[in-house]
């Protein structure tokens, strides 16, 4: 099998554990000859396939924590880049093995940050496949899994994506896709007309919070954010509504100002010394998933906090 060439994020699409098999092992067993570091953050099937191939060799693997890893999106995308970044200081270049155990709505906010990883991890050198199965996400998924993936593992050797676009291309058009309109009837209905109205908005989200279940401190400093960056990038009245999902408290806060929020908004931490940005990094950081859209004159942006 050929190597990768110097840094590549590669997809590993596979239907079957034939398939993860005939892939994934060759690449481990390559790794181990020469005796490169590999770091694995799979699935307990994944782990207990390749375990099985190699026998004493997989205790030669790296194995990353899997429990509750992916609850948070950016949360895991920020474990790994600062793995990575860590790494990189060390001087070790590790070959990471990354499964994203999501599904559905979750499968689909994950591909962004897959997309800005393909410039965010490159200056630390160190190659990250990413391992899908196809039986487990529709058709339509794994062709943006190949849409953001610049390589992809095939049989033999890393092949260049044919329908690779870049980050900015990616997130810019899924900034564009509309968001599915609230509920008619939400926990939380609320306009914030200017700072002063802020204080007794963390305390009615700190109130539903716990009463839902989620994160209380999470939930309240992650709408305080987003509520405030609506009063100073857009225009008042900001509205805050929140309601329950499967496993889930929903809120969307909608601002007046009709101001797009930049696609790769949050996705990486702002610099020490930026002024602003730290909003939607925090979101991101405190919500399972954040979505964005902007129509007309009404910029949303909806949060998800796991329950």
């Amino acid at each position: 099998m050929a190597s990768e060439p110097g840094f590549t994020h590669s997809a590993l699409i596979v239907d079957s554990p034939d398939a993860l098999a005939a892939r994934l092992v060759p690449l481990l067993e390559r790794q181990m000859a020469e005796e490169r570091p590999v770091l694995l953050v799979v699935a307990p099937e994944t782990e207990d396939l390749v375990r099985a191939e190699l026998g004493a060799r997989a205790e030669r693997l790296e194995w990353g924590q899997r429990s509750g890893f992916y609850q948070q999106l950016g949360v895991a995308f920020e474990r790994f880049r600062r793995y990575l970044a860590d790494q990189r200081a060390a001087g070790r270049r590790v070959h990471v093995v990354a499964e994203p155990l999501v599904t559905g709505d979750r499968a689909t906010a994950y591909l962004p940050y897959e997309a800005v990883c393909n410039d965010a991890f490159a200056a630390y050198d160190c190659p990250v496949t990413c391992l899908w199965d196809s039986r487990r996400h529709p058709a339509s998924h794994i062709e943006d899994v190949r849409r953001v993936h610049g390589w992809e593992l095939g049989e033999t050797e890393f092949l260049r994506s044919g329908t690779f676009v870049p980050a900015g291309t990616y997130l810019a058009g899924f900034a564009r896709t509309p968001l599915p309109q609230p509920p008619p009837a939400t926990l939380l209905d609320r306009l914030v007309l200017d700072v002063h109205d802020l204080p007794r908005l963390r305390e009615r989200t700190r109130f539903l919070a716990q009463t839902a279940g989620t994160a209380a401190e999470d939930v309240t400093l992650a709408v305080n954010e987003v509520v405030t960056n609506g009063l100073l990038h857009g225009e008042p009245p900001v509205r805050i509504r929140a309601w329950p999902a499967p496993g889930a408290l929903i809120v969307q806060i909608e601002d007046a100002g009709g101001v797009e929020v930049p696609p790769a908004a949050g996705y990486l931490p702002p610099d020490v010394d930026q002024y602003g940005g730290r909003g939607m990094w925090l979101a991101r950081q405190l919500a399972d998933i954040v979505t964005t859209h902007t129509s007309g004159d009404r910029t949303a942006v909806r949060m998800s906090f796991p329950s």
